[in-house]
């Protein structure tokens, strides 16, 4: 979220009783060893979509390489979830994998979030952001939007955005800011991501100049997640500094730049939910390996409960380093403006 106001607005008695309990338990857990939990997840991202018009590099969405079915969240499962968790729920990023704005219903779920009093936030690459979807977004209530710009120029951005136009995305971005001046609106607070890699590391001061002149409200850099080491030297930054990897000439493994515990606060206050109902544990199982439960046939509440999560819980504080989603785990991010 944005500031203390966000957290007044979204937050009343039950929700802070449900997040103190989820601390309090997320604590107790780490003491003891093991996992006990009490109380919802405070924050969730569900996923609109797998479909994706870009073809990025480093995204199995943009690769087509899941082994998993692509398709559009329906209603009815979005509503079915809600209806669990709207009474705790305080932050929701309705963004997984794809590109979000694909989904014919993306609006409705917004709105539906919206009238729950959720914080609602998405990513896109803005290549949909046309003026009637740009208005649409502003009137729709989403509260944050962030928009991937990977290069100052077509030729730097479609090295990694294969198929993007930057032309397209600079064009969606001032529509949006045009929509939120004439509608009278402060959100979606509009948030720039440049993930920088070796390629474009030198364009840094540029995209700062330009997200200021675009008239934006943050910009952030952030780290590129590489899946094939072999690739890595082509694509890690020369700067450690914009880099989640320490570059080791002697291993063809790619280390992550940062401490390594073994517990998670992740799987305590927020999990994700595929399109189709799988609910899993966290943003990097993008080929949804671990799944926990699908609202086909649980609840949310029995699997979020349920023996399976709590064995994985239990695996965090034993050996962590062997769950492998967790071994690309890095917060990684440098904020700027």
């Amino acid at each position: 979220m944005r500031g203390f106001e966000d957290i007044i607005y979204y937050t009343n008695l039950k929700k802070s009783v449900n997040a103190a309990k989820i601390v309090a338990s997320y604590y107790q857990s780490r003491v003891l060893s093991k996992p006990k939990i009490a109380g919802m997840p405070i924050s969730m991202s569900i996923e609109p979509t797998t479909a994706c018009n870009l073809g990025c590099s480093q995204c199995p969405s943009g690769l087509k390489q899941f082994t998993r079915p692509t398709g559009n969240l329906k209603p009815e499962t979005f509503n079915r979830v809600m209806k669990e968790v709207k009474d705790t729920l305080i932050y929701l990023t309705l963004y997984f994998q794809g590109e979000p704005f694909i989904n014919p219903h993306f609006f409705d779920f917004v709105k539906t979030a919206n009238h729950h009093k959720i914080f609602t936030s998405t990513s896109t690459n803005a290549h949909f952001l046309d003026k009637k979807s740009a208005e649409e977004t502003v009137k729709s209530g989403l509260d944050k939007l962030i928009i991937s710009v990977d290069g100052t120029t077509q030729e730097s951005y479609e090295k990694y955005r294969i198929n993007g136009d930057l032309e397209k995305v600079v064009e969606g971005i001032e529509n949006l800011v045009e929509a939120k001046k004439r509608l009278r609106k402060k959100n979606p607070y509009i948030e720039v991501q440049f993930i920088v890699f070796k390629h474009n590391e030198q364009e840094i001061p540029q995209i700062k100049k330009m997200a200021r002149s675009w008239g934006v409200d943050n910009l952030i850099l952030k780290t590129a997640q590489i899946y094939d080491a072999e690739q890595a030297d082509a694509l890690i930054p020369d700067n450690p500094e914009y880099s989640r990897y320490v570059k080791n000439s002697l291993s063809p493994t790619l280390k992550i730049n940062n401490s390594f515990f073994n517990h998670c606060w992740r799987m305590w206050h927020s999990c994700v939910m595929t399109w189709d109902g799988d609910i899993v544990p966290c943003c990097f199982d993008k080929d949804a390996k671990y799944i926990m439960g699908n609202l086909s046939s649980s609840s949310f509440k029995d699997i979020w409960f349920g023996e399976p999560y709590q064995m994985f819980r239990e695996q965090l504080f034993k050996k962590r380093a062997e769950i492998d989603i967790c071994k690309n785990c890095s917060e990684g991010t440098k904020v700027w403006i």
